[in-house]
C-alpha cells in the first residue's frame, strides 16, 4: 500500500485514497497455483465494498489476478484498473534496438509472471508491436520485505539487472518493488519502469482530474 499511496501523494495530493487489503488472497493463489472462482468472488465483494464506500474508481495492486479484475470491471461503468496497464503502455512506447522489442519482467511473486506476460503480450499484439518477454523471479525478496529488510530486498532485485542486459526496457512486476528502482537504475542504463507512478496518473486522467 505504501508505494501507491506515495504515488498519489506525489501526483494527485488532493485525491482521497483509502485501502482495502485481503492478504490471504495472494497466499491462497500461491497454494492453489491458479485463480479459482472463489477468489474471483472475493474480489467482487471487495469491489462492492469500495463502491458502497463512495469510491469513484478502483485500482487493484496485485498483478496475479487479471481475470478477477476483469470481472469487477464488467460490473460497473466506473474505472477499474489493472495494476500494470499504464506501465505496459509506457513499455510499448520504448524504442527497440532491433525489429523486436525485448522487455525484461522482474518479479518477487512468481505467480504474477504468467498472468502479466499473457496480459502484456495481448496488449502488444493489439498494438502491432512485436515483443519478447524475458522474465526473472527474485527468490525470497518478498519475504525479506515482509521481514522489514528493505535494503536486502532492493539488493536482490537489483542483482537481476545484469541478467537482462539485452533488454530494451525492464519492468518491476510488483508494486512493492517500486522502492528498488533507484538501486536497479544505478546498475543498468536500461530504463526501469514501475507501476505506481504510471497507475496513479492514469487513474486521475480517467477521472478527468489534472
Amino acid at each position: 500500500m505504501g508505494p501507491i499511496a506515495h504515488a498519489f501523494t506525489k501526483h494527485a495530493p488532493k485525491a482521497e485514497v483509502f485501502h482495502l487489503l485481503d492478504d490471504s488472497l495472494s497466499k491462497d493463489h500461491a497454494k492453489s497455483g491458479t485463480l479459482t472462482p472463489d477468489m474471483i468472488e472475493r474480489f467482487e465483494r471487495l469491489a462492492n465494498y469500495a463502491w458502497l464506500s463512495q469510491a469513484d474508481g478502483i485500482l487493484f495492486t496485485c498483478s496475479a489476478f487479471g481475470a478477477a479484475i476483469d470481472a469487477c470491471a464488467k460490473a460497473t461503468h466506473k474505472p477499474v484498473l489493472k495494476p500494470n496497464q499504464a506501465m505496459f503502455e509506457q513499455a510499448l512506447k520504448t524504442c527497440a534496438r532491433g525489429p523486436v522489442l525485448h522487455v525484461g519482467l522482474v518479479a518477487t511473486f512468481e505467480p504474477s509472471i504468467a498472468s502479466m506476460t499473457e496480459e502484456f503480450l495481448s496488449m502488444a499484439q493489439s498494438q502491432g508491436v512485436d515483443t519478447h518477454i524475458h522474465s526473472y523471479f527474485v527468490k525470497q525478496a518478498m519475504q525479506d520485505l515482509a521481514n522489514g529488510d528493505e535494503d536486502l530486498h532492493h539488493q536482490k532485485v537489483s542483482l537481476a539487472m545484469p541478467e537482462l542486459h539485452n533488454c530494451d526496457v525492464i519492468m518491476l512486476a510488483q508494486f512493492s518493488m517500486a522502492a528498488a528502482k533507484e538501486a536497479c537504475q544505478t546498475i543498468t542504463p536500461i530504463p526501469v519502469l514501475t507501476s505506481p507512478d504510471c497507475a496513479a496518473l492514469d487513474m486521475m486522467a480517467r477521472l478527468g482530474q489534472p
